[in-house]
């Protein structure tokens, strides 16, 4: 189902999936069946109007999430602005943001503008990883984390950081870009308030495809969107002037206009998923990265294992630490191992079993030892640094 390049190991489907076969056909079918030949038809002809939420509860549908909680648009920077700033004002009397210092610099980055513009005392709080359950108090208004830490993959406890958050009368904001289409994920048991993430990584819709927001069916009544676009009003063509937003539904998360090309494409993704048992694809993904933990510690001790060592602590990618790691992963990548780097010195490995096998794992290792062997990495071709790592 996927379109690979021949002799390609790809392990970097944590950070792009690779292209669905799917996915020619699906763009240009919307580009002649459906632009072609609608044109501004198609927003009632196909619907595409109603795609943010369509789409939004296949995507759901991954996460645990009830029908008519979940939309999708918009990029996954957006939609930790959106949700974090919905969750401060379910508690407008506290001024402690709670994140850890393991979290994707960008959904800091993102709070610390929010923070900005609001000007109300607001204080973003980082302690390690590990120390943010026992961070969590009433002076608290909400924890915003990533389920699965970029760069180790350590994995959070989610039950655990949204009871005490309740506890206490605090909100918790998941980003779940390492998590979707990696492990089990159910918002809806364990009483999540917020969820966002991405659709390009694990789910394999594209570079820059759509991201996602989840709010909790509970909130959708007094939930407030502080980006107030035109698509989450209560009557979007009647273009009043003031905004009201949809009353009771996810769509007041909604902003503006979509891309429906991306659109397009996630569709074509998303069919994939309607094939995969996620507990399936977890036990695969463990054994998967157990047998590569296991060869690299056998073959490449130059390399310590940055993540955590229990299989149940982790989402689905394996980093390690190696002080030439960027050097050797560009090694790598001539070779035909794509994995990625990760400052200051963690090579990062995502295990996909949709498109991996065992096979795949043994001889990524194999590649690798040889590098190291013949310290193929010190070439003067690896040590450049490129724009993107």
């Amino acid at each position: 189902m996927f379109d690979i390049p021949e002799g390609m190991i790809y392990l970097n489907g944590n950070s792009l999936g690779p292209m669905p076969k799917a996915a020619p056909a699906a763009i240009n079918s919307f580009l002649l069946d459906e632009w072609r030949t609608e044109l501004v038809s198609g927003w009632n002809t196909k619907n595409w109007f109603m795609q943010t939420n369509t789409l939004g509860d296949r995507v759901g549908n991954l996460i645990g999430a009830a029908p008519g909680s979940t939309v999708v648009g918009d990029t996954l920077s957006i939609k930790v602005f959106q949700a974090v700033a919905a969750a401060l004002a379910l508690t407008p009397d506290r001024r402690i943001i709670l994140s850890d210092s393991g979290n994707f610099p960008t959904d800091l980055y993102m709070v610390e503008g929010l923070m900005t513009l609001r000007d109300a005392g607001y204080v973003l709080r980082t302690p390690a990883p590990e120390n943010v359950l026992d961070q969590i108090t009433e002076e608290v208004a909400t924890v915003m984390v990533t389920e699965i830490d970029y760069r180790s993959g350590r994995k959070h406890d989610m039950q655990a950081i949204i009871s005490k958050a309740h506890s206490v009368g605090a909100t918790v904001v998941w980003d779940l870009a390492h998590s979707i289409g990696a492990l089990p994920v159910d918002v809806a048991s364990t009483d999540a308030d917020f969820a966002v993430g991405c659709t390009y990584k694990y789910l394999n819709a594209g570079p820059g495809a759509p991201a996602f927001i989840y709010v909790a069916p509970r909130l959708l009544d007094t939930v407030q969107p502080a980006l107030s676009g035109w698509f989450g009003h209560e009557a979007p063509f009647a273009f009043d002037l003031d905004f009201r937003p949809m009353p009771g539904k996810i769509d007041r998360m909604r902003i503006g206009t979509p891309s429906i090309a991306a659109f397009s494409l996630l569709d074509a993704a998303l069919n994939i998923w309607d094939h995969v048992d996620m507990k399936d694809l977890q036990k695969a993904s463990i054994e998967l990265s157990e047998a590569f933990i296991r060869e690299i510690e056998a073959r490449c001790s130059d390399l310590k294992l940055a993540s955590p060592r229990d299989p149940n602590q982790r989402g689905s990618h394996v980093s390690f630490e190696f002080e030439h790691g960027y050097a050797c992963m560009q090694a790598l990548i001539s070779e035909g191992v794509i994995g990625d780097f990760r400052s200051p010195n963690i090579m990062r490995f995502g295990i996909t079993p949709l498109f991996l096998n065992l096979n795949d794992i043994k001889q990524a290792v194999v590649i690798l030892e040889k590098i190291l062997v013949t310290k193929a990495w010190a070439k003067p071709e690896f040590q450049k640094r490129a724009l993107v790592t």
